[in-house]
């Protein structure tokens, strides 16, 4: 393939010329850096950590990874361990434009690690930095993202935050907007235009998460950011995420429900359509959050079912320190109003809503079966077209074109013959004759 991902270029760097950005300012309390420190003691590091290279200085500057940075540098056993030269995934021509989240999902530890009041980067200090990328002998005209935790958030959330800070008893974005919330995407906008005129660049792509809620929330009547982003900043699929289509787990997650993704999805495809571009929403899903019985796992399944593509990659959750999630996760109550939330928090029951989110994959088949024929759902399973997967011993592919966890059938043989046993190539006038393809008698079959 002709560009490569950042994953594919890990390289060992002395972390000597590692350093920590200086406008992304970081700090983690205590006990969570301890268990950082025990995980990767016991495990070693089992993810990069993401820098662009400064040439002009020959260090690496932190984009992502600032705490497995520390431990390495805090914790002399690890050092001694790794010979100080920690694992750095380089980052190239991709432009880090704000820090923080105002969206608290139950399940993020975003804002614990960054904060909740977001705080963006000057327009002229990502435009010398984009003109110093176009002066790198690698560069190919291409800004492959602009963006941050949430690419569409620039400053904070309200006026009320710049003197007073986040509200203690409101969130900002969940289930629906805070009426004080600010929806304006002018800024960013205007950011994008000028990163797009500046000589030798090509194309300018937004390839972090974009908050379709916010986008929904913001009052400009045509839709200004929507349009721009689909006509100059999209590569084909422009990835969101719902995480789920329940409006009662949604709930649970602190996300809209799903009408405003659906509604976000059909603006999206309106200006596809009037810019004549085929361009697709992939949205990101998440098994077995709280919230999640078999039944809504399986409202997922038939969503997955009739959306056209299957996800190969799906997240399925699991508690991290200091989420709600977590607390619902271990409690099973929310704690936002003391009411009880299920929980599913058994391994195989976690299995069972993982694969109904994979459902076409072959080997899942079984698991998706039984957890189909738990909840009551055998109607899902045969021959219709709604139906996930056929029933055991027909490994046939679905009439949507999907295989329903079963593996495809063979080509029939050039010759014209059916498939073995089907009968469909005899004659009409066909008789059996008597006696015809009984075994013969064996040594040990005359003997009896």
């Amino acid at each position: 393939m002709a560009y490569k991902s950042p994953v594919y270029h890990v390289i060992p760097v002395p972390i000597e010329k590692v350093r920590p950005n200086t406008y992304n300012p970081n700090a983690v309390a205590p006990p969570e850096m301890r268990l950082l420190y025990e995980s990767i003691r016991a495990d070693g590091y089992t993810m990069p950590i993401v820098c662009y290279y400064a040439k002009s200085q020959d260090i690496y500057v932190i984009v992502d990874g600032f705490h497995r940075y520390r431990v390495m540098l805090e914790h002399p056993d690890i050092y001694e361990r790794e010979g100080g030269v920690p694992a750095i995934a380089e980052v190239k021509f991709s432009l880090t434009s704000n820090r923080g989240c105002f969206g608290e999902c139950a399940f993020c530890a975003l804002t614990f690690h960054q904060g909740r009041i977001v705080t963006g980067r000057s327009h002229e200090s990502l435009l010398d930095e984009a003109r110093a990328m176009t002066e790198d002998p690698e560069f190919k005209g291409y800004i492959h993202d602009v963006g941050g935790p949430t690419a569409n958030f620039r400053g904070p959330a309200c006026a009320k935050q710049r003197t007073r800070g986040a509200c203690t008893d409101r969130r900002c974005l969940g289930t629906k907007p805070c009426p004080a919330l600010k929806a304006d995407h002018r800024d960013y906008t205007g950011l994008l235009r000028k990163l797009r005129k500046l000589p030798g660049v090509k194309k300018v792509f937004v390839r972090s998460g974009i908050r379709f809620d916010y986008v929904m929330a913001d009052p400009d009547p045509d839709r200004t950011f929507l349009r721009e982003l689909t006509e100059h900043h999209v590569s084909g699929q422009l990835r969101v995420a719902p995480e789920h289509v329940s409006d009662t787990v949604l709930a649970a997650m602190g996300k809209p429900p799903r009408a405003v993704y659906d509604a976000f999805c059909g603006a999206f495809e309106e200006i596809n359509r009037e810019t004549g571009k085929k361009q697709f929403v992939v949205p990101y899903l998440m098994s077995s959050h709280p919230g999640s019985t078999l039944a809504e796992a399986i409202e997922l399944a038939e969503y997955v079912r009739d959306m056209g593509f299957n996800p190969e990659q799906v997240q399925d959750f699991y508690p991290t320190p200091g989420t709600l999630s977590t607390c619902m996760y271990y409690t099973g109550i929310d704690p936002r109003d003391m009411t009880p939330v299920f929980a599913e928090t058994t391994p195989h029951g976690k299995e069972l809503q993982r694969a109904l989110l994979q459902w076409f994959r072959p080997d899942k088949k079984k698991l998706v079966i039984e957890a189909l024929k738990k909840a009551g759902r055998e109607d899902l399973i045969g021959y219709g077209p709604k139906c996930l997967v056929r029933p055991y011993g027909d490994g046939r592919a679905m009439p949507h074109g999907k295989s329903g966890g079963g593996k495809k059938p063979s080509a029939a043989p050039s010759s014209g013959q059916s498939p073995k046993n089907s009968g469909a190539d005899k004659p009409k006038n066909f008789k059996r004759k008597s006696g015809w393809a009984k075994p013969k008698p064996t040594a040990k079959s005359k003997k009896r």
